[in-house]
């Protein structure tokens, strides 16, 4: 790479408060790194990715990012999340991970789809399954209410928390070609979303679901249950690899149940975090990428080699 100074780089899409106040952070400091826009217009395969660091927002939506970050993180270059690690991300798969790392997960069960494309024939392509589905020995572990949702969607789409029998097959005839899970409904006393950002720090924020909306209450955690939060949160984040995430608990009886934890790339808008909350991700998100591109490169984990470190750390 050219010149002394490092450089990092932010791949975004339509949010527009977070990314303009991350790049005057950085480049307000006088660290020797500076932040911008990254533009792509087509990647051979011996450019050379002039970054030391690559901040991810968008590339879930964006297929031709994803390439490239792999791209640039074999050349060393440290990818905000590790773009390997994103196939990973699906919400049966969390919840077993969840369950081996001895944190409380709601009982999961990943379901055929409804519907195939059109190249599927259902006698010929589809010999593995069952049909019909043993709907009565799902419910008898699962129970009622549930929540019914797309094991691979966010941002609270295509999710349906079904109270009945009729209820459940609604929306599971109306899921298409989407996997779907299902799972236990917690019927929460509190619910927290947690921000996490380099593996080693965690916001611990009030948020109501029903709501969608963050409330600043500094006291809303008791100690021992936000130290607990705090811990399984940390726990997850490692063994996933995130540096970037947010990691959702629904308490039920004292118990948190961890019942989102693998979003990437989260919201962090100013308008949904509220001012507080997001005065401090933007400090921080700038300190993490910071400290990366002052780091020696790292070796991104291709192979997942590094799942349940969280355990072996704990």
């Amino acid at each position: 790479m050219a010149g002394t100074e490092k450089r990092i780089g932010l791949i975004v899409g339509r949010e527009w408060s977070f990314p303009p106040a991350f790049i005057k952070e950085v480049n307000g400091r006088d660290e020797g790194v500076t932040a911008e826009l990254v533009s792509l217009g087509g990647t051979k395969m011996d450019d050379l990715v002039e970054y030391s660091v690559l901040v991810d927002r968008i590339s879930h939506e964006v297929p031709y990012y994803r390439s490239f970050l792999k791209y640039a993180a074999l050349q060393g270059v440290s990818v905000i999340n590790n773009p390997f690690m994103w196939t990973a991300d699906d919400k049966f798969f969390e919840a077993g991970l969840a369950t081996k790392l001895g944190v409380a997960s709601p009982k999961t069960v990943v379901l055929p789809n409804k519907e195939y494309l059109p190249g599927i024939h259902h006698q010929e392509s589809l010999r593995n399954l069952v049909y019909p589905l043993d709907w009565e020995g799902i419910l008898s572990y699962i129970g009622l209410p549930c929540v019914l949702k797309d094991a691979h969607g966010g941002g609270w789409r295509d999710v349906y928390i079904c109270r009945t029998l009729g209820e459940l097959f609604d929306a599971y005839d109306g899921s298409g070609q989407l996997t779907m899970v299902l799972q236990e409904f917690i019927e929460w006393d509190q619910y927290i979303r947690c921000l996490c950002l380099g593996q080693t720090e965690v916001l611990p924020m009030k948020y109501d679901p029903r709501e969608r909306k963050y409330h600043v209450e500094h006291d809303h955690l008791e100690p021992g249950l936000g130290a607990r939060v705090v811990k399984d949160s940390l726990t997850l984040v490692k063994a996933l690899g995130y540096d970037m995430n947010t990691v959702e608990w629904a308490v039920r009886d004292g118990i948190p149940y961890a019942i989102d934890f693998m979003n990437p790339a989260p919201d962090m808008d100013i308008n949904s975090l509220t001012p507080h909350y997001f005065d401090w991700t933007v400090t921080h998100m700038a300190d993490l990428a910071i400290r990366l591109a002052k780091q020696t490169p790292r070796k991104m984990n291709i192979a997942h080699g590094d799942f349940l470190l969280g355990r072996r750390e704990g």
